[in-house]
C-alpha cells in the first residue's frame, strides 16, 4: 500500500468514525426527552383513537411518555404545517391519514409540501369505506344500483361529511369509473349527512363501516358493497365494488410521520417498534374493532403508499373539479 493511499484510508476512516459513532448514539439515546403525536382532528375520532393507541404503546416500548396532541382545523393542514415546522429531531411526529394525500392536490395555496415536508414512518391500518343506501331505493346490489342510477340521471343525491372528504372521494371515483350522474351533497359533518340519509333526502353515502353499521343492523340502511380491492375481514360476504366495476377501489388508511431530516436512525427506531406493536396479538385486537386491517411494512413502503394515493386523488380532484369548503 502506497504512503499516500494509506495516508487516504487514515483520513478517510477518521472522518467516517464520528459519523457512525453519532448515528449509534442518536440511536441509543431517543428519545431523550417527550414524544407528542399530532393530529390534525378532535379527540374521538378515527385518527384520535389510532394515536392513543400507539402512543400508549410507543410510551412503553421507548420509555419516555409519548403524548398526543390535537390540533383541529383546515381539514388537518393546521396540525401538518405544525409539523412540518417542528424540529427534525423525533420529539413531533405527524398522524397522517388518506386527507393529507387529499389535501395536496385539493389546496391550491398551503404553506407547506406534504410530500416534500413530511417524512413517512410507518402505515397503520387500512379500512374500506361501505355503500350504502336508503331503503327506498329499489337496489339490492351494486348492478341494480347502477342500473337504477343510469335510468334516473341526476335524481340520485350523494350525501358526504364535505368536500374533499374521504366519503366524497370514494363517490367521486365511483361515478367517474361508472358514468353514472349521482348529485353530491356535502354537510358539515357525517351527523348532518346520516340524517338526511335516513330520512330520504339524500339516497346513497360511501360512510366508513364503524359510523354506519348500527343503521344497517337497525335495517336502516341497506349496505350494498365495501371499497376495497379484497373483501373486508368483518363482513366477509359483502362483496366489493371492484367484483362488479374492475379497478375500483377507495379506502382510509392512517400512519405515522415526521418532519423532513428526522434521522434516519430515529425514524427506523419508530418503524421497528410500531410494526412491532401492528403484530402483538392485543393491539391487533384492538385495531381489529375499529375496523382496521394492519399494514405493517418500511418507511419506503409507507411512502410509495403516500404518492400513489396522492397522484391517485388528484386525479379525481381535477376530473370533478372538486374545491374545498
Amino acid at each position: 500500500m502506497t504512503f499516500v493511499r494509506r495516508q487516504f484510508l487514515q483520513v478517510a476512516a477518521g472522518a467516517i468514525a464520528p459519523l457512525v459513532l453519532s448515528r449509534i448514539a442518536c440511536a441509543q439515546s431517543y428519545p431523550s426527552r417527550p414524544v407528542r403525536i399530532v393530529v390534525g382532528f378532535a379527540p374521538g375520532g378515527p385518527s384520535d383513537i389510532l394515536a392513543r393507541l400507539m402512543a400508549q404503546w410507543l410510551s412503553e416500548r421507548l420509555g419516555r411518555p409519548v403524548v398526543v396532541e390535537n390540533r383541529p382545523g383546515a381539514s388537518s393542514n393546521i396540525a401538518t404545517e405544525t409539523v412540518a415546522r417542528a424540529a427534525p429531531d423525533g420529539s413531533t411526529l405527524l398522524m397522517i391519514s388518506t386527507t393529507n394525500a387529499i389535501n395536496a392536490t385539493l389546496y391550491d395555496k398551503l404553506s407547506f409540501d406534504f410530500l416534500r415536508d413530511i417524512a413517512p414512518i410507518a402505515v397503520l391500518t387500512r379500512e374500506p369505506h361501505v355503500i350504502v343506501v336508503n331503503p327506498s331505493v329499489p337496489a339490492k346490489t351494486i348492478p341494480e344500483f347502477l342500473a337504477y342510477a343510469k335510468a334516473n340521471p341526476g335524481k340520485i343525491n350523494m350525501g358526504s361529511p364535505g368536500n374533499g372528504t374521504g366519503p366524497h372521494m370514494a363517490g367521486e371515483l365511483f361515478k367517474t369509473m361508472t358514468g353514472v350522474d349521482m348529485v353530491h351533497v356535502p354537510y358539515r359533518g357525517a351527523g348532518p349527512a346520516y340524517t338526511d340519509l335516513l330520512g330520504g333526502q339524500v339516497q346513497v353515502m360511501f360512510p366508513g363501516p364503524a359510523s354506519s353499521i348500527g343503521y344497517i343492523r337497525a335495517g336502516q340502511l341497506r349496505l350494498l358493497a365495501v371499497t376495497t380491492a379484497t373483501r373486508f375481514e368483518l363482513l366477509p360476504d359483502v362483496p366489493t365494488v371492484g367484483e362488479f366495476v374492475p379497478g375500483y377501489e377507495a379506502s382510509s388508511w392512517f400512519g405515522v410521520g415526521a418532519p423532513t431530516n428526522t434521522p434516519v436512525d430515529v425514524i427506523d427506531t419508530l418503524n421497528k417498534e410500531i410494526n412491532a406493536g401492528l403484530a402483538s396479538a392485543s393491539l391487533k385486537a384492538r385495531l381489529a374493532d375499529l375496523g382496521g386491517t394492519v399494514l405493517p411494512g418500511s418507511p419506503a413502503d409507507f411512502g410509495k403508499l403516500i404518492a400513489e394515493e396522492t397522484e391517485k386523488w388528484a386525479k379525481v380532484i381535477r376530473a370533478a373539479n372538486i374545491k374545498p369548503d
